[in-house]
């Protein structure tokens, strides 16, 4: 048997494309700070294009954030060359690979010519004829030029030629706007588009001492070295696995040798199928592991690209970039930790060994299938760095109080409340039969009217939101863009349905009520398809909250008459119950950024916060309404908001510190 495997070098200085993992080739920037090569950025939209032919926007590859071009009126097979190139990784190629810095103008042109120069106000690569042109353009005429040369692996003078970022938006414009209630940096139009109505919006240049005083750069430096390490080792495990299970492989046929003085005929037809068997689970684990060293393998070239601009950024960049840099690659951690905790987490180890049958002696009498098998065995390792994710509590301080004033016959009662990605809040109000649209700073924009009390919401898109009709077993999709809510969809259930949660990938969580003291838990499609269910007992379950962790893996489910949580993982196993005599009656339910679960004490009037294992962090009492029903929990302000039944129009409003 011939299989040479042999173990793989990582090396920790080299900057390269995710999805193809060779050198950058024209690399370009989302607006998350992912860099791709233009070509593979482009065959990457291209096949979402083909999945959704009303394809408005793309999601990162590595992050999945948002990322659409600043002309989307363009066609698609246009949009990567929008991007902005990142100057940055560009000016190093030259010392890593062959590939050319080609003219940004003729390059959009389907035209490969080598760039002679740089535009630091257009941000971009030019030929001589180009620079001609620019330079005879009354408005253009004035822009500095810069040779490539002076570029090419100077970082000093390449930040200071990428002086100043522009919205990806809105192409050309200056970030110049911080808001500090979403933690995002804009320009003017995104402020009036967005952030108009925010409590805490700032100048950025002004406030630049501020602000990157606040930043705590070797931490990010220490989380990044982490999630670098851990990926590296990932690798190196499957690596080491695909050897030792050649050695393996290979060693069973000296096993066989031992046997066959006896019954050599016997296992010379054994010795055949352990071969072809061996060499089947080897290519079967070995094409397995290769594929995801592949996937890991990219995830960490993006990580070294990230800690890579950001040692560079802090060393040579200005203070606008360094802040700027940072809050970019402070967002892009915790998707990081989100697909180690999915995919890396855990690699399953692959043995091979040879097991014969106890009564040796008869083997003669007995067919080659009979004398004995190869088994193939799969031991999982999780790798002893994970503990990546910090889990820790935090000191909660009450905001404020809104009341809210919205149409309706009686007095509003919200029994479901969520987020949506832009800073927008919806709530079901029960009592009035209607879904209702917030601003950020809880202005009421717009109500939509339904057939049934509802009970509660969750997002599943950026602009879409599902909600549960109990009363008449229906889950209803509704569509939220320019502050007006539209009708989507309406799916029936085949039980009484209450909680709701986004499972992701087009699916939700839904529980229940079955009857006979039996609850329901359901993974359903947004047509209304039933992927999976089960059921549990508990006698006073009509109204069970449900929450989701951030990667999609486990929910977790508040049971009333338990006066308990329970948390499931995806296959229906139970991964905890948590149960305290200081948490009576548990209704609402969310999760935090960390994956700290934030649950109400509807009779005992508190809040627990929970770790992802299950053990209570801290028990919040002060400033918690009487009665609270539900909560949401905003991952982009590190803030969360309860409504309760004592006061039904007041919001409660709670800041993480």
């Amino acid at each position: 048997m011939s299989m040479m495997a042999t173990g793989k070098i990582y090396p920790d200085d080299e900057q390269n494309c995710p999805i193809c993992l060779g050198h950058f080739n024209q690399p370009r920037q989302l607006p998350c700070a992912h860099t791709f090569c233009q070509s593979c950025l482009q065959s990457f939209i291209t096949t979402e294009a083909t999945k959704d032919k009303k394809l408005s926007c793309i999601k990162c590859p590595v992050c999945r954030q948002i990322a659409g071009p600043a002309k989307r009126d363009k066609p698609t097979s246009e949009w990567a060359s929008l991007y902005p190139a990142n100057t940055v990784l560009q000016s190093i190629l030259p010392s890593k690979s062959k590939v050319d810095r080609l003219c940004d103008a003729c390059h959009s042109e389907d035209v490969s010519v080598q760039a002679e120069g740089f535009c630091a106000i257009c941000k971009e690569a030019m030929c001589g004829d180009c620079i001609k042109y620019h330079r005879k353009q009354k408005q253009l005429k004035n822009h500095p030029v810069v040779r490539i040369e002076e570029l090419t692996g100077n970082m000093e003078n390449v930040m200071k030629w990428a002086e100043g970022f522009t919205c990806t938006e809105h192409n050309g414009e200056d970030i110049k706007i911080y808001c500090r209630d979403h933690k995002f940096a804009c320009c003017a139009i995104c402020f009036l588009h967005n952030h108009k109505t925010c409590s805490q919006v700032i100048d950025l240049k002004e406030e630049l001492s501020t602000l990157l005083h606040e930043i705590k750069s070797e931490d990010i430096i220490h989380e990044l070295t982490k999630v670098k390490t851990h990926l590296i080792k990932f690798m190196e495990i499957n690596d080491s696995n695909i050897i030792d299970l050649e050695s393996q492989v290979n060693g069973l046929t000296d096993q066989i040798a031992d046997m066959r003085k006896k019954i050599n005929s016997v296992l010379d037809d054994l010795e055949k199928k352990v071969k072809m068997e061996g060499s089947r689970i080897y290519k079967e684990e070995s094409i397995r592991k290769q594929e995801e060293n592949h996937q890991c393998l990219a995830l960490l070239h993006s990580v070294r690209n990230s800690h890579f601009l950001f040692e560079t950024v802090l060393k040579y960049g200005s203070d606008v970039q360094k802040f700027l840099m940072t809050e970019k690659i402070k967002s892009q951690l915790r998707p990081y930790y989100s697909q180690i905790k999915e995919s890396f987490e855990t690699t399953n180890t692959t043995t091979v060994m040879l097991e014969f049958a106890p009564l040796v002696e008869s083997i003669l009498l007995l067919s080659s299938s009979e004398v004995g098998m190869i088994l193939s065995k799969t031991a999982s390792n999780t790798l002893p760095i994970l503990s990546l994710k910090p889990t820790k509590d935090c000191q909660v301080e009450r905001l404020d109080i809104i009341d809210i004033e919205v149409p309706g016959g009686y007095e509003p009662f919200y029994t479901g409340i969520t987020f949506l990605p832009i800073g927008n809040l919806m709530l079901v109000d029960c009592n009035n039969k209607q879904c209702i649209l917030l601003s950020p700073s809880y202005q009421f924009l717009a109500c939509y009217k339904l057939t049934g009390n509802p009970a509660d919401i969750c997002v599943i898109d950026r602009e879409e939101v599902a909600l549960t009709i109990p009363s008449q077993n229906k889950i209803q999709i509704l569509s939220v863009r320019n502050d007006t809510i539209s009708h989507v969809s309406l799916m029936t259930t085949i039980h009484w349905c209450y909680g709701i949660a986004d499972a992701g990938k087009g699916k939700i969580f839904v529980t229940g009520n079955c009857g006979n003291g039996k609850c329901h838990l359901s993974l359903i499609t947004m047509s209304g398809d039933v992927l999976s269910s089960f059921q549990y007992d508990d006698s006073n379950g009509n109204w069970n909250y449900i929450a989701s962790d951030c990667a999609k893996t486990r929910v977790y489910i508040t049971m009333q008459g338990r006066d308990s949580v329970f948390c499931f993982n995806m296959d229906g196993t139970k991964h905890f119950t948590y149960s305290s005599r200081n948490l009576r009656k548990p209704f609402g339910i969310s999760v935090d950024r960390d994956d700290n679960i934030f649950v109400l004490g509807y009779i005992s009037n508190c809040i627990h916060q929970i770790s992802p294992d299950g053990s209570l962090l801290q028990l919040i009492r002060n400033g918690v309404p009487y009665n609270p029903r539900a909560i949401c929990f905003s991952k982009q302000r590190d803030l969360f908001l309860v409504t309760n039944e004592s006061e039904r129009r007041k919001l409660y409003v709670y800041q993480m510190i």
